[in-house]
């Protein structure tokens, strides 16, 4: 793993844990976050530490996320 992708998921990682009020989100938006979370290190990875592969994967990640986590209750 080169220095840009350990930063990139170190980056990803700390902003995901650092959700504050993750106990007044709903499961729909825990799903989003964690989503965007996995998304954007394995977006991270596959484009080699790209910021454009890690923004991408972000994204798509949380719209995932975001779906699967629709029909879930608290």
């Amino acid at each position: 793993m080169n220095i840009r992708t350990g930063i990139s998921a170190l980056v990803i990682a700390l902003a995901t844990s650092a959700c504050a009020t993750w106990d007044g989100m709903s499961a729909r938006e825990k799903s989003a976050v964690v989503g965007a979370g996995v998304g954007g290190v394995a977006g991270s990875v596959l484009s080699d530490g790209g910021v454009l592969g890690t923004v991408g994967g972000a994204a798509i990640g949380g719209v995932i996320g975001d779906q699967v986590g629709r029909n879930r209750r608290r």
